[in-house]
């Protein structure tokens, strides 16, 4: 096999590594990176479980390579907040009852924050529309919408 060795910003730390040219992204964050909030769902880019931010840009982790993120800013779930401090967008979710079981729950939030970020007074419709590429089985939507409004109003009152 095939290795090459890497370097990109993760969460805010530069990080350098050798991997193998076909290792997931998704792989390489969990287990060479030991970055677990990352999840594998469906492995086809569908739901939407496996979501972080690249360069500014939500992504599938399980639809890239970790050889592509080699010079780039690259954010899990594990940059939003602490178990101590949670973000806004976090604390919305926990104030909403956002989650159930969590597995979908960091692909919701890393989708959300970029969006945020760059619609910051999104509607109600807007942000259906951009979770439409999430699939979660055991929460009803509702709060997850209501969260995501929550978080935007914070982001405005804090800015």
């Amino acid at each position: 096999m095939t290795a090459r060795r890497i370097s990109a910003r993760v969460n805010g730390r530069m990080i350098e590594a050798e991997v193998e040219v076909r290792v997931g992204l998704a792989d390489f964050l969990r287990g060479q990176l030991g970055l677990t909030g990352t999840h594998l769902g469906c492995e086809h880019g569908v739901c939407g479980a496996c979501t972080i931010i690249v360069d500014q840009q939500p992504v599938r982790s399980c639809l890239m390579l970790a050889v592509q993120v080699d010079g780039a800013d690259v954010e899990t779930v594990e940059s939003l907040g602490t178990p101590d401090t949670l973000s806004p967008l976090q604390q919305a979710f926990s104030d909403h009852h956002a989650l159930q079981c969590g597995f979908c729950t960091p692909g919701m939030l890393m989708t959300l924050e970029a969006y945020l970020r760059e619609r910051p007074s999104p509607t109600r419709e807007e942000v259906r529309d951009v979770l439409s590429g999430n699939l979660c089985r055991c929460t009803g939507y509702q709060g997850i919408v209501d969260a995501a409004l929550q978080a935007a109003q914070a982001r405005k009152v804090s800015s």
